[in-house]
């Protein structure tokens, strides 16, 4: 189930029975992998109910501390932390999804465990403290977005027992009082009918999304472009327009030769991936098009799911391959029935990026409809400026005859 998740707890006792290791925490994963049709696709792996912790360990001065959990069809996650003077911060974290597991990877072209190694980016913590941080974490590398939240941990504890001196994470100590996204500074609530006798001042329309850049690289080079400003249209107990922040987003993702997957972050409460085939139209022309949008949304206080939609049989923003595709006007995407997505200014080359440049771009027909009106009203008002010239130049024709008969 997408919207389950369990927590996980991990007690480990010292040889006198002592607590020496204390953790709890929830997390997700959401993996993009490669099908049986050479498609990328972006699942979510959710802990079971039933996980166990075997190879964790108590660390020392020496020695380092082990978090090891096992669960699901074949997955594990650890996370070691060493101890330095009065500090302890974590090393590696290593997730191992299964794609055996059909569940979860129902086509996977992939068979068998794959593992990510990632660095902690955590800041140190006091020795004698319990690191505690509700706010939703994010950690992104190699196809895979590990999300945290609810932690409560202290790997080295003293004594047996867990320290109430709590040394907080930067997202839970916010400089305004606490909101439950969607947040007011990317979210306007349409305005709906309501009971009072008289109108009030009419709600402010809703202003267009900034435009964003984003690129993904492959090595030390560009393979993927996209120019874009996103708005969601989310429908929920009250109609939520979101504007997509370009300042607050990262981009992630994974270039192929026939697919590519560009995977935005806008300040860890909108997840969005967009993902790109190659088709062949004929035996030697080859063109892309986005085939399958994702769509989550997240509450920033505790990482839960607030809403989540995917397609998967999208056939849009088709153009030759090592060509771009450009679409000034808006566009309407229909994830679900609750969810959609607006892109104005696009233009995107997921493939055969060339210099860090778009190359020649392909038109959606609204712009070229655009283009095709424009010099039709010019010449319009340019017909009509003749005829007037014309009937001025008969009016004074008119009367440069009347006065000559009068002499």
């Amino acid at each position: 189930g997408f919207f389950q998740s369990h927590a996980v707890e991990v007690d480990i006792k010292d040889a006198s029975n002592a607590t020496c290791l204390y953790a709890n925490w929830m997390m997700r994963f959401l993996i993009t992998y490669e099908s049986n049709t050479s498609d990328y696709k972006t699942t979510t792996l959710n802990l079971s109910s039933s996980v166990t912790h075997d190879g964790s360990v108590c660390g020392n001065d020496t020695q380092a501390a082990l978090v090891a959990v096992q669960f699901g069809e074949g997955h594990s996650w650890s996370i070691n932390f060493t101890k330095t003077n009065e500090t302890f911060q974590g090393d590696l974290i290593i997730f191992t999804y299964n794609t055996n597991d059909t569940a979860v990877f129902p086509d996977a072209k992939r068979k068998g465990p794959v593992s990510v190694v990632v660095k902690d980016p955590t800041h140190p913590v006091q020795v004698n403290n319990v690191y505690v941080c509700h706010s939703a974490d994010f950690i992104e590398a190699e196809n895979v977005t590990q999300i945290f939240w609810n932690v409560t941990l202290q790997p080295f504890v003293q004594n047996g027992t867990v320290s109430k001196k709590e040394s907080r994470c930067r997202a839970d100590t916010p400089t305004s009082a606490p909101t439950v996204l969607p947040t007011a500074a990317n979210v306007t609530t349409v305005s709906t009918t309501t009971l009072s006798p008289a109108p009030t001042t009419p709600p402010k329309p809703v202003e267009n999304p900034d435009t964003g850049n984003y690129s993904l690289k492959s090595g030390n080079k560009t393979c993927l472009l996209a120019t874009v400003g996103l708005q969601l249209n989310v429908s929920q107990d009250k109609p939520l327009l979101i504007n997509i922040n370009p300042k607050t987003t990262i981009a992630d993702g994974a270039c192929g030769n026939t697919t590519a997957t560009l995977k935005l972050n806008d300040g860890n409460s909108t997840l969005i991936s967009f993902t790109f085939v190659v088709k062949n139209t004929s035996a030697s022309v080859q063109k892309f098009y986005l085939k399958e949008v994702n769509v989550t949304l997240l509450n920033r206080l505790n990482g839960s799911v607030i809403s989540s939609a995917d397609n998967h049989n999208f056939s849009k923003w088709d153009a030759f391959l090592g060509s771009s595709y450009m679409c000034r006007k808006e566009q309407t995407l229909d994830i679900s029935e609750d969810i959609q997505v607006h892109t104005f200014n696009l233009r995107i080359q997921p493939f055969l990026v060339e210099a860090n440049k778009f190359a020649t771009a392909q038109e959606c027909p609204a712009d070229s409809d655009l283009n095709f009106l424009i010099p039709i009203a010019v010449g319009m008002a340019l017909g009509f400026l003749i005829i007037l010239v014309f009937i001025s130049y008969l009016i004074g024709r008119r009367k440069s005859r009347t006065g000559y008969q009068s002499v």
